[in-house]
């Protein structure tokens, strides 16, 4: 019995830290994709060079969410961009493929102006599915010792 509830207890740990480290990837590139959207509508960019510009922002962004924290306790930027890359790829390219994925699917989505209720609401939408896929691969890597858990080793 006393077995059964430390499982329990780790898997609601587990579970607790790969929420944690899906919420920290989806700010990052929620960040990106919405900054990126904005700037790419308001030129009047293209799809897909809106796109291009919200995926490589939501990469920028949430790298630097992972980094600055690191960079503030004293890690050395050279020592944190890999620990940033190794924890955060995988889970940015999830949210990214999912999200950009879905605003193309959305009928109007990608060329709805940034007054339009339809822009706003897809994106939201789609960044909340978006995280949802990417929780369990989080909680996969957690449990493995890869992703968010080689940012951990460093608190």
């Amino acid at each position: 019995m006393a077995g059964h509830k430390g499982m329990a207890h780790a898997h609601g740990s587990l579970n607790r830290v790969a929420l944690s480290a899906t919420l920290h990837c989806l700010t990052g590139c929620a960040i990106g994709e919405v900054l990126g959207m904005i700037i790419g509508t308001a030129l009047g960019w293209g799809d897909w060079a809106t796109i291009a510009l919200a995926v490589v922002l939501a990469f920028l962004f949430g790298y630097s969410l992972t980094m600055l924290p690191l960079v503030r306790s004293g890690v050395a930027v050279g020592a944190a961009i890999p620990v940033a890359l190794a924890s955060d790829t995988v889970s940015i390219a999830i949210m990214e493929i999912v999200d950009n994925a879905i605003v193309l699917l959305i009928p109007g989505a990608i060329e709805a102006g940034l007054a339009d209720g339809l822009f706003w609401g897809s994106l939201a939408v789609a960044l909340l599915i978006a995280g949802v896929a990417a929780y369990p691969v989080n909680r996969w890597l957690i449990a493995r010792g890869r992703g968010h858990a080689v940012v951990h080793a460093y608190h």
